[in-house]
């Protein structure tokens, strides 16, 4: 029995054609399951006893927390992969999810803060979870501008990963903030440790948000990183010749 040889994907040129079969298939995944997850969270979900209709945010705000923290951390490994490697589809890959990464963390940031007013009484608070998650957009940013600064793209991706690994010691910092400073940010929305401490419909609903945000930044990224591979072929034809030749 042949089994299929993953390894043929590393290249640009053979995985431009399967980026497109599968970024239909993750787009219509991810309406599916942002409407599902809304519905469940805005319909399905009970009221909150101590805040009400409020909580609800948490059906965006946590997922996209989540995913901006998750995005980060697969475009550090793409990164790592780029420089020990010299693979250039997985520098390609991170520059990709960068942007991604960023909108989710500006709507973590966003949603956060509706939801602190009316519960703290303030749009917003130096607190050591938000200063951090702020911390990781700067990060995002950073890296998009480090990219667009630098004319030579292998530089710019050399450049970009160095500053995207070394970033990386800034997702624990968010993920375990609560634990190790006072902070007004309440503690994980599910306590595995001890048992979950939400409604079964609460945990679906933000289970099944979560799967469609990472649907669309599946999607988003292998539309965005098919535009880049064909920005590097008009940019640098040679490259694209010698790779179908050594093909």
């Amino acid at each position: 029995m042949n089994r299929p040889n993953w390894f043929r994907y590393a290249s640009p040129r053979t995985f431009d054609p399967l980026a497109a079969r599968l970024v239909p298939l993750f787009a219509v995944s991810a309406v599916l399951l942002i409407f599902a997850g809304l519905a469940i969270g805005l319909a399905a979900a009970p009221r909150d006893a101590l805040q009400g209709d409020v909580y609800r945010i948490m059906f965006v705000h946590v997922p996209a927390a989540w995913m901006s923290m998750l995005i980060y951390l697969v475009m550090a490994a793409y990164c790592a992969l780029g420089l020990l490697l010299n693979a250039r589809l997985a520098a390609m890959m991170a520059r990709a999810l960068a942007p991604t990464g960023a909108l989710f963390t500006l709507i973590a940031l966003v949603t956060g803060s509706l939801w602190g007013k009316p519960t703290w009484g303030a749009w917003w608070v130096w607190d050591a979870r938000l200063t951090s998650e702020l911390i990781l957009l700067f990060l995002y940013i950073g890296f998009l501008a480090l990219h667009a600064a630098i004319d030579d793209p292998r530089r710019a991706d050399r450049a970009c990963a160095t500053q995207a690994l070394i970033g990386v010691v800034n997702i624990p910092v968010i993920y375990f903030s609560v634990q190790w400073w006072y902070t007004l940010h309440q503690g994980p929305s599910l306590s595995f440790g001890s048992g979950v401490s939400m409604s079964a419909s609460m945990v679906w609903g933000i289970f099944v948000m979560t799967g469609g945000f990472w649907s669309y930044a599946i999607a988003v990224a292998l539309a965005r990183v098919r535009a880049i591979m064909r920005e590097r072929r008009r940019a640098a034809p040679w490259e694209a010749n010698f790779e179908e030749r050594a093909a």
